[in-house]
């Protein structure tokens, strides 16, 4: 190793294995929970025409109030919260790490979930701490509880649907964190269209509640536009760690009239949410596959002892899945798929089938 990397770069830094994107030219993606449909003709002809009125040589307007007013009136926003927005979920979760960091500072989370809150803690010099879920991938309320009166963490992070494991943790088990924590507790609803809960309505009754949001499962994942929605003492803190024009003028421009086709947006959720409903069944029937519930727009499931020869194979055959044995001890054996278009299923399926059989 370079001495002056190994001199200057934390440890801790050194460690991490960078966040991994596989190349998926020529495969059929399934890999990264994205809506897999596109615009209709006409609606491209009409954002082009939108994007020829975008003045490039300007900076973009750096609160992006308009882009802001559109998500307010979209997802019928608390009207005494305030929004924030990101490039992209990460980029808030990193702000959040950073405000409340500090020496001896703890970030908390049940485990298996989203890498990047272990990534960016680690990042930014914020300890991190996983609490292990059941066996079922539920919370377990008692070794959470134990966990926050150990570490007292800074902010706690709940996926909600959990991502990898695609489940709904029980309502009253959530609040009861929220109760306990005694800094911050932000509820990542990244997957909140394909599922009928939120904790949006709970802001006005928690003040340190924060709701993670993001368009990219929409089908906006180009984008790169989250947004988070809090109380505005919190979020006014947070702006501070905003770099100037985070949301550039053609992610400004491109949201809002996304947004003003919500509703297709919405009918692709909802073909998808079937899709996966169908999709769950299949792998169910499948011997040797133990698939688990959703309410997101993907699937794990479990190959007892085949996970990688199983991932390579498929990948062989055209198929990209992600590969999450090794990632944590509770998901060993696991693959994850994200629901496709029916076609694209199917052709999961059949080479899934096909590989069970020779493997």
């Amino acid at each position: 190793m370079n001495s002056r990397i190994k001199q200057w770069v934390r440890p801790e830094l050194r460690a991490l294995t960078a966040y991994h994107v596989p190349d998926a030219a020529g495969l059929i993606k399934l890999d990264a929970m994205e809506n897999p449909y596109t615009w209709p003709p006409e609606m491209v002809a009409a954002w082009l025409e939108v994007l020829r009125e975008v003045t490039l040589n300007r900076y973009p307007d750096p609160a992006a109030a308009q882009l802001k007013e559109r998500l307010r009136t979209t997802f019928q926003l608390p009207a005494e919260s305030m929004v924030l927005l990101g490039n992209g979920s990460d980029e808030l979760i990193q702000m959040i790490l950073m405000a409340v960091g500090g020496a001896g500072r703890v970030a908390l989370a049940p485990e298996p979930t989203f890498s990047m809150y272990r990534i960016i803690s680690t990042a930014v010099g914020v300890d991190y701490a996983g609490v292990p879920l059941k066996e079922d991938f539920s919370l377990d309320p008692a070794a959470t509880r134990a966990a926050i009166e150990r570490h007292r963490p800074a902010v706690v992070f709940i996926a909600y649907p959990s991502n990898p494991t695609g489940n709904l943790f029980a309502a009253e088990d959530i609040r009861a964190i929220i109760e306990a924590a005694p800094g911050l507790v932000v509820v990542d609803e990244a997957y909140s269209a394909f599922c009928d809960a939120s904790f949006m309505d709970e802001l006005a009754r928690y003040e340190h509640l924060l709701i993670l949001r993001t368009v990219s499962k929409l089908g906006l994942a180009g984008l790169r536009l989250g947004f988070v929605v809090g109380a505005p003492a919190w979020l006014q803190e947070l702006d501070k760690l905003r770099l100037p024009y985070n949301i550039n003028v053609l992610t400004q421009a491109s949201a809002a009239f996304a947004l003003d086709h919500h509703d297709m947006l919405l009918e692709q959720a909802r073909r998808i949410r079937a899709d996966r409903d169908a999709l769950y069944g299949a792998l169910r029937s499948l011997p040797g596959v133990t698939a688990f519930p959703s309410q997101a727009n993907f699937i794990l499931f479990k190959v007892a002892g085949r996970a990688n020869s199983l991932f390579q194979r498929l990948k062989e055959v055209g198929v990209l899945i992600k590969n999450l044995h090794g990632s944590h001890p509770a998901l060993q054996d696991c693959l994850r798929v994200t629901v496709g278009t029916p076609d694209e299923n199917r052709a999961f399926l059949s080479a899934l089938r096909m590989v069970l059989s020779v493997l």
